[in-house]
């Protein structure tokens, strides 16, 4: 069975919107680089998941956000021969972005509950805060790889839903503490 793994920016009150910049029309996008000190040590994460990740995973506008930036990106070449997963009911595969790689077209929770069955490693969903609520209701992921940021943003897509839902216990598998005010926290889902 393959992993479904959220990996993601995240602020102290658990908004993940537009960490890079206003793309989603957060007024305060690009927040992960306003004020908070560059330390190289505290992107590794990034590094490590990329060994582990077997194909990529995305919601409709994450997708449309990241891929035609990606496609041509040194810092993210690695993930041009990666499969490709994007969760969307209205997205053609006319407007898939050429020359990424294999894309697949998933259309519901259901299909992704499927690929999880399959054969592979592990699956890393990036952005996509409506996607990653979605299938944490459904009890789809598997663990979180976050890096929460030292800063308060009161507004903006939440990585977690407010619904009432059952009480879900996550296993710290480890920490860090940077100096830069900024976690490293991973947690499997239990």
């Amino acid at each position: 069975m393959r992993e479904l793994v959220y990996t993601g920016f995240v602020s102290l009150d658990g908004v993940v919107d537009s960490p890079g910049g206003p793309s989603e029309g957060h007024r305060s996008g690009g927040w992960t680089y306003q004020d908070i000190e560059f330390l190289p040590e505290a992107y590794a994460l990034k590094g490590e998941e990329l060994a582990e990740t077997s194909a990529l995973m995305f919601g409709r506008r994450s997708y449309e956000a990241f891929a035609p930036t990606w496609v041509d990106s040194a810092d993210h070449a690695s993930y041009k021969d990666l499969p490709k997963y994007v969760v969307s009911t209205t997205l053609s595969e006319a407007e898939l972005t050429d020359g990424w790689g294999e894309t697949t077209i998933l259309r519901s929770t259901d299909e992704i509950a499927e690929l999880k069955k399959g054969e592979g490693g592990a699956i890393f969903i990036h952005g996509s805060a409506d996607l990653a609520r979605r299938l944490s209701e459904a009890g789809l992921i598997d663990r979180y790889h976050l890096l929460m940021y030292p800063v308060l943003l009161g507004a903006g897509k939440s990585l977690f839903s407010r619904a009432d839902n059952d009480k879900r216990m996550l296993k710290l598998r480890t920490s860090e503490a940077y100096p830069n005010g900024i976690l490293k926290l991973i947690y499997d889902v239990g």
